[in-house]
């Protein structure tokens, strides 16, 4: 991949947004292409910027970030999708381990070597795919 890698931001909670964009803009590597507060949004958002990877909250206003990710990837099958949650996987929605992401994090442990892992991860994934 050459140049940055384009990040879409979904969370509905402006102040988490806020401290993922901070996050991401102290590594050059990583460029903020949108930010998105609904499921909707993100699939539009996805659609028209063509992130390389998604920062996508499980629990959003309309349908939520495993449906969002599911419409998501099945439009886009090389993007990489984290979804993440303030809640462990046991009170996680049915179907958050199929939607096509290709990880799970809690909110809190998400940082730059964690997006680092996660993108490595992907591209394996898309080597193998082909």
């Amino acid at each position: 991949m050459t140049g940055p890698v384009q990040v879409l931001v979904v969370d509905d909670h402006e102040p988490f947004r806020a401290a993922l964009l901070a996050l991401l803009g102290l590594d050059p590597r990583y460029v903020v292409v949108g930010e998105a507060a609904d499921g909707e949004s993100a699939v539009s958002l996805a659609a028209t910027l063509r992130p390389a990877l998604v920062l996508m909250d499980v629990r959003l206003p309309g349908i939520t970030g495993v449906e969002a990710t599911r419409r998501i990837c099945a439009a886009q099958p090389d993007v990489a999708v984290l979804l993440m949650s303030t809640h462990g996987a046991a009170e996680l929605p049915d179907g958050y381990q199929t939607c096509g992401a290709t990880a799970f994090s809690l909110k809190e442990s998400v940082d730059l070597d964690l997006l680092d892992r996660l993108l490595a991860e992907a591209e394996r994934e898309r080597v193998r795919r082909r």
